[in-house]
């Protein structure tokens, strides 16, 4: 049935709306709690009755029933919802979330049986706080329940947010219609009235009606369908558990599925449109196996009967947890055996484990408002590693976790990062707390507290925390709370509870704890921001140890009052055994039993902290790696190039003795070293590029190229070896051949025209098309190519690797047009326009257009992926963050100080313009430095 929202003035829309000077009496003789002369103006001019951004708290939901009926042609969708409240304060109004519903008939009713009648009610609407309120017609009562309903139409979102439209193409060019929920974190309110905060949990009735070609699907399984009208069918689902709003998801589509069940009877599918169902093996197999996993892990059962991983074709981020409906990109979820890389499975993997890490962190523990988002993101992504490291041991994930910490790191060095627990009120910044610091840092401490304490005693304290606050919500204290009193490093007791006060301990440094206290010493990571750096100085036997702050742009003699609780580990040139204290003092003394020659802080990067050896303690390690490089693990090898990094932004370490470290690079293997030597090497020249300093440019790439050589040569054009191994080819190749590394040009121009003369047909290794395609879209035809591939392409895997490939031409009538199609979003979906924004920024050919592009279109993309988000970040930062020179600092500061309340205060705006401060200030140091080391380390190489 085809309808249009109306959007009539309230005084017309309907009787149940009284008159102005109806309200204004009302207003006046009612309990206005939060109410001030300087009350806002609902949209009809009336006062609005409250003036705070959070809801009150003394209404609360109790059952939500919701009917959804969605026109796939109309692209519109009718709704009722009915809410049960009940009401602890005495009050005239109730105040609501609702955004962009055109809201047609509201009641209200007292829920008891001698009171069934239905009252009308005034709805005024305030769209700054995306509020509305109902105005009782006499006082609501303390301690009483009562249920409002509410009638309303909306359009689908044209957005990747609220109840929104998707659609795909089949193969045969006919594009179909779906439409599906996002509602993290604050856009359930797009699809019905709520109370869309976490806190307030409720259970939820869903309804949906559909045409009986599609699909209808929502958290709980369905229980029966009814035809209600010729070609329209209504779906009934059960009842859920008692959830938070942003969870509820509901789709409507004509997909596909497959099932299998778990060991406890959870039946598990995987949905995605028909011609991709092939697809869906990995994806369901790796579910199955993860839902066992944590149902084992956390000793608590998954509490819903279903799980269903369906893959949307139109999705801004990568997955969301919705409760037994979890939603995901399709790159994120379907794999295709066929074309998918090593890569792919890996983070299809991880993707899936973090989701379903959320159904026990997150959804059957919340934390109670945005500020602890971190409860839930952090430990998700912790969990990714614990669970994925057991169930997948081929994947060896251990190896990539430290490298999440280092990519935390970057944004939290600056002064515009925050703590993992902050104040956050408005959407704008709960959005932008979606971020590293919350998921990575959150993971990086959580795994440093594993670590410190021991994996059992860890786990024992976390179970005791979801089993304490299930179907509840958290505040961080809560977390530490619940692990207090726990026995140190390897004293578990039998029993698995928390060990006594006072258990005396085997260590005899005078700074180690006797008993953990685990808040005192997480406060310190949590409610502070950044990290700590720590020098270490040898003196004979006693090494000295000294904490501060590591802050680019700071001046570390200034001091901060910064200090934390922190895990060290260390072995030294005479063990190899590592030794575990506990600094929570700014200096101390570990005194060893004997003088050394070298020691190494941070084992195996444990610990959220980066470490600098004073005097020649560098240098020490230094000749160390280009001796026996193996006397370190690859994660500590990884970390020292990191660290030297790091300490010359600071000038605690010169450039050229960063430099001199990373030579030892041309006998490295292994994939998280040469990934950080990359990581640390490649932005280097990336400034000179926007400084025009081409002969040094030249100069160092050639020495990258020289220092990997061997390796690269090595490498072999196929998909034989492990994941890590098939992982560094891919991208050790890529990086040859986008450098011209002849052998490597050749090689995939040659793989490239078989290819194109099979039209596609010809079956190129996985692990080499990257570089293959990169090659291939040099020259006008094979990018043209590219592209009609690209149209009929089912692989998500190979459509990014073309995407990848297409950013890296060096026409820029090309790129400005790849950009344009992107965001149209008709052949390249919109949902790839942030990732192509970012490669063509990294092109030095496309960077000037990127940047452009953003300008110019600055108020469509927030439109589309909304103020605040992780994807603006990303696409701000992707495009300003290799910027070197004072000019390029002020056209950003410009540019963004105009937008004002469209952007202008955003924590990712300061942390762009910080970063560009900080790399025109570097160049200004180290350029020349670099220059001159370059003439020498060429007689080295």
């Amino acid at each position: 049935m085809a309808f249009f929202p109306l959007k009539l003035p309230l005084k017309t829309a309907s009787s149940f709306f009284p008159s102005l000077l109806t309200i204004w009496i009302m207003m006046a003789s009612m309990n206005c709690h939060g109410m001030d002369i300087n009350s806002p103006k609902a949209t009809n001019g009336a006062p609005f009755p409250w003036n705070k951004m959070r809801l009150p708290d003394y209404i609360f939901p109790v059952h939500y029933d919701l009917m959804i009926h969605a026109n796939l042609t109309t692209l519109t969708f009718l709704g009722t919802t009915e809410i049960e409240i009940t009401v602890n304060q005495p009050t005239s109004f109730i105040i609501l979330h609702s955004q962009n519903l055109q809201i047609t008939r509201a009641t209200l009713r007292e829920k008891s049986q001698d009171s069934t009648v239905e009252q009308p009610v005034t709805v005024l609407e305030y769209p700054p706080n995306e509020q509305i309120a109902i105005l009782a017609n006499k006082p609501l009562l303390m301690g009483h329940q009562y249920i409002v309903k509410i009638e309303y139409s909306a359009f689908l979102s044209e957005t990747f947010h609220g109840f929104y439209k998707s659609s795909y193409r089949t193969q045969k060019g006919e594009v179909r219609i779906l439409a599906s929920t996002q509602f993290e974190p604050t856009s359930a309110r797009m699809a019905f009235p709520c109370f869309d905060e976490p806190a307030f949990k409720a259970k939820f009735s869903v309804r949906i009606r559909r045409d009986p070609k599609h699909l209808a699907l929502s958290n709980m399984p369905l229980m029966k369908s009814m035809n209600i009208d010729e070609g329209l069918i209504e779906d009934y689902f059960d009842v859920t558990v008692k959830m938070s709003t942003y969870l509820v998801a509901f789709i409507i589509s004509d997909f596909e599925s497959v099932s299998k069940m778990t060991k406890s009877g959870i039946k598990v599918s995987v949905y995605t449109i028909p011609e991709k169902i092939n697809q869906s093996g990995y994806a369901l197999d790796t579910a199955v196996t993860l839902l066992d996993f944590y149902e084992d892990y956390f000793n608590i059962p998954y509490p819903l009967p279903k799980q269903d991983l369906v893959a949307i074709p139109d999705f801004q981020s990568g997955a969301m947890e919705n409760w037994g409906l979890t939603t995901y990109r399709e790159s994120g979820l379907l794999y295709d055996t066929e074309k998918s890389s090593a890569s792919s499975r890996l983070g299809i993997t991880m993707v899936i484990a973090h989701e379903l890490a959320h159904q026990w962190f997150g959804n059957l523990v919340t934390m109670e408002w945005w500020n602890d988002l971190w409860l839930n993101e952090g430990f998700a992504k912790f969990m990714e590693f614990v669970s994925v490291n057991v169930t997948h041991p081929d994947l060896k994930v251990e190896e990539y976790f430290f490298g999440k910490c280092f990519q935390a790191m970057e944004v939290d060095a600056l002064n515009s990062s925050h703590p993992v627990s902050t104040p956050v009120e408005n959407p704008a910044e709960i959005r932008e707390m979606f971020d590293d610091v919350s998921y990575e840092k959150g993971a990086c401490i959580l795994n440093m507290l594993k670590d410190y304490l021991n994996a059992d005693v860890f786990r024992t304290g976390i179970v005791q925390y979801l089993r304490k606050y299930s179907y509840k919500n958290t505040k961080n204290e809560d977390l530490w709370n619940t692990m207090t009193n726990i026995c140190p490093t390897g004293d578990i007791q039998k029993t698995g509870e928390f060990c006594p006060r006072n258990q005396p301990t085997s260590s005899t440094l005078h700074w180690s704890q006797e008993v953990v206290d685990v808040k005192a010493m997480m406060n310190t990571w949590t409610l502070q921001k950044g990290f700590p750096l720590v020098t270490v100085t040898m003196k004979g036997k006693n090494v000295h140890i000294k904490q501060e702050l590591y802050r680019k742009g700071v001046n570390h003699s200034v001091e901060t009052g910064y200090l934390w609780h922190i895990p060290l580990s260390y072995i030294t040139s005479k063990s190899d055994k590592v030794e575990k204290v506990l600094l929570r003092t700014k200096t101390d003394v570990i005194i060893l039993p004997e003088e050394v020659e070298w020691i190494k802080f941070n084992m195996g990067m444990s610990g959220y902290y980066i470490v600098h050896y004073e005097n020649d303690g560098w240098q020490s390690l230094t000749g160390l790696l280009k001796e026996k490089h193996m006397m370190f693990s690859s994660n500590d090898r990884a970390s020292l190039i990191n660290n030297a990094f790091q300490l010359v932004s600071i000038g605690k370490l010169s450039i050229e003795k960063a430099l001199d470290l990373s030579l030892y690079l041309k006998h490295e293997t292994e994939i998280m070293p040469v990934f950080q030597g990359l990581n640390e090497l490649i932005p280097l020249y990336k400034l000179m590029e926007k400084r025009d300093m081409v002969d040094v440019e030249t100069q160092f790439k050639a020495f990258l190229i020289r220092l990997l050589k061997n390796l690269i040569d090595k490498q072999t054009w196929t998909d034989d070896g492990s994941v890590s191994q098939r992982m560094l080819r891919s991208q050790l190749l890529l990086f040859a051949c986008m450098r011209e590394y002849q052998p490597c040009v050749q090689k995939a121009e040659d793989y490239f025209k078989k290819w194109k003369e099979s039209n596609g047909n010809f079956s190129l290794p996985n692990d080499v098309t990257s570089a293959v395609f990169a090659v291939g879209a040099q020259t006008t035809e094979g990018w043209d190519f590219l592209y009609r591939k690209y149209q009929f392409s089912l692989s998500s895997t190979e459509k990014n690797k073309i995407e990848l490939a297409l950013s890296f031409s060096h026409d820029k009538e090309k790129l400005q047009w790849l950009l344009e199609q992107s965001f149209e979003g008709n052949i390249i979906k919109t949902q790839e326009f942030p990732t192509i924004l970012h490669y063509v920024a990294r092109n030095p050919k496309g960077y000037l257009l990127a940047w452009k592009f953003l300008k110019e279109n600055w108020n469509k993309i927030i439109e589309k992926f909304e103020l605040g988000s992780t994807t603006v970040s990303h696409m701000v930062m992707g495009t300003t963050n290799q910027y070197s020179t004072r000019e390029q600092f002020e056209e950003v500061q410009e540019f963004f100080s105009s937008l004002k309340e469209k952007g202008s205060q955003l924590r990712c705006v300061q942390q762009a313009l910080e970063t560009i401060k900080e790399n025109i200030r570097w160049m200004n140091q180290n350029f020349e430095k670099i220059r001159v080391w370059l003439q020498k380390c060429h007689l080295i190489l």
